[in-house]
């Protein structure tokens, strides 16, 4: 395989998802980093890549450059098949994406750095109210996602079957991003089990945010 490069900030949990996901399927790749706090994604050179500025963005061996976390484990998966990380069956992969979004599509969108930013400059909130606007919209999600993986046959040690699939790739992100602001776990013990066996895996750790070259 040819060169493969990630555009990636250690703090990021999309991020974090994409390097979950290399890991675990052996792929050698270049990071270049990108400070998200210094605005380091918005330089003309990085925007010529990915005109969003936005972390991760994948530059594949063939040129193919893809943004956006779940589009690019779902390519990954494609390209190097093994191990799976969507099932095979046409209804485990719509459960795995209905896990996977509820994070990515949920809590994500209204938590991230540019939306707490806006809540500051915008609104003139402080870091208090920043951090409680967090665990809002985290746990408006992860009750429900608690209720379905509690009741759902489907589950095992992992959020679909034994074996890690996108959407535990989703969850141990978010936990890490809930832990910077003090987000209570104890009303999600299923969630909590998954992260603590997803988090003794080589692949997890390897692609933790503090055992990244940029993390400070």
């Amino acid at each position: 395989m040819g060169r493969v490069v990630l555009h990636t900030y250690f703090r990021s949990s999309t991020s974090f998802r994409v390097r979950i996901a290399l890991a675990m399927k052996g792929i050698a790749y270049e990071p270049v980093f990108h400070h998200l706090r210094l605005g380091k994604h918005r330089e003309p050179g990085y925007l010529a890549v990915n005109p969003q500025g936005l972390v991760p963005t994948l530059e594949w061996s063939d040129g193919t450059v893809l943004s956006q976390s779940l589009a690019i484990i779902e390519f990954l998966d494609e390209m190097v098949p093994e191990p799976r990380l969507l099932p095979e069956d046409a209804r485990g992969r719509a459960r795995v994406r209905m896990l996977s979004q509820m994070i990515a599509c949920d809590i994500h969108p209204v938590n991230n750095l540019r939306i707490l930013n806006a809540l500051r400059s915008r609104f003139g909130a402080d870091d208090a109210a920043v951090a409680d606007w967090f665990r809002t919209w985290a746990a408006e999600t992860f009750g429900p996602l608690e209720a379905l993986l509690a009741q759902s046959p489907e589950t095992g040690r992992f959020c679909h079957g034994d074996a890690v699939t996108m959407a535990d790739l989703c969850l141990v992100a978010q936990v890490a991003n809930n832990g910077r602001f003090g987000v209570d776990m104890s009303p999600y013990p299923v969630i909590s089990r998954i992260h603590a066996a997803a988090m003794e895996l080589p692949a997890f750790i390897a692609a933790a945010p503090q055992n990244q070259p940029d993390a400070e």
